[in-house]
């Protein structure tokens, strides 16, 4: 700062056009989703369009190809899902997509989900773990979320019992569940009560068909029904769709409803704190810069 004289006409010093500078706030950095790279993404793709055919072969096989059974084919699905699956981790962590410190953070809210399970399971399809990936995706971004879901998944089942020939099937689909969410519009600038009613919106509807397509892995082999809502292999697409949606009404609408409403309920209820609890966790994180150790 210069320093003047006193003016001699008023004997007082002068004013200067001097002022301090308030400090400019921090800009806080936003949240951003773990970066997969292209051959997690083709990984990715593969996985989706092996899963897609083992879900929908049996609408599409000729009757006459005698395909074996589901008891026979699902191990052999299971392995090479699970192989495929290793690939779509190996492939992020080999382009920084999963470092150390996303690992981390799969393995936190995995163990977190995998806990929630077993809060609602059999009981008329409530699973509150389902909010926790909605949420988790939209936060984390879609190839984050797709491995989140297969791990849950899988963690789940290994606290709970619930290894089987139906487990490929579920990791795959609650792995497409999680991926749509981080695939949803506006994660910049969508925020507040708009961002909780469009998760919930989306965990409603996703409820219904994450419990549409597990319909789909078993109903071709439940013909012991003997019902016009079987599965016919040598009826034609068009009819066996329609028995397909009159099973789905009768038999699992009541749990996907009981699973909808419950995930609905969390989100519009949770989802605010657990969504700043998890953006704050990922800025903290910095999953794309480099960890460093102090030599000390």
């Amino acid at each position: 700062m210069t320093h003047r004289s006193p003016d001699p006409a008023t004997g007082s010093a002068p004013q200067t056009d001097a002022s301090p500078v308030a400090p400019a706030a921090p800009v806080t950095p936003q949240a951003r989703p773990v970066r997969l790279g292209p051959r997690s993404v083709a990984a990715l793709l593969l996985v989706s369009a092996v899963g897609a055919v083992g879900f929908a072969w049996p609408l599409f096989a000729d009757p006459a190809s005698g395909l074996g059974a589901h008891a026979q084919d699902a191990p052999w699905l299971f392995a090479g899902l699970l192989v495929l699956l290793v690939g779509v981790v190996a492939a992020a962590v080999s382009e920084s997509g999963l470092g150390p410190k996303a690992v981390a953070m799969l393995g936190v809210l995995a163990a977190t989900g995998a806990a929630l399970r077993p809060i609602g399971a059999g009981t008329a399809g409530l699973e509150p773990m389902f909010f926790l990936m909605v949420l988790s995706g939209r936060v984390l971004g879609p190839g984050f979320g797709f491995v989140l879901g297969n791990v849950t998944m899988f963690a789940s089942a290994l606290l709970t019992g619930g290894v089987g020939p139906w487990l490929p099937f579920q990791m795959l689909a609650m792995g497409w569940f999680t991926l749509g969410a981080g695939l949803l519009p506006g994660p910049d600038r969508l925020r507040g009560r708009g961002e909780v009613a469009l998760l919930a919106g989306y965990g409603f509807l996703a409820a219904f068909a994450y419990g549409t397509v597990m319909n789909l892995a078993g109903w071709p082999f439940m013909g012991a029904l003997a019902s016009n809502i079987a599965y016919d292999p040598h009826a034609g697409l068009t009819t066996d769709l329609a028995r397909f949606l009159a099973y789905c009404l009768a038999t699992s609408m009541g749990w996907d409803l009981g699973r909808a409403v419950l995930t609905v309920v969390l989100t519009c209820a949770l989802g605010p704190a657990v969504l700043k609890a998890l953006r704050r966790a990922t800025r903290r994180a910095a999953f794309e810069s480099p960890a460093a150790f102090d030599p000390r």
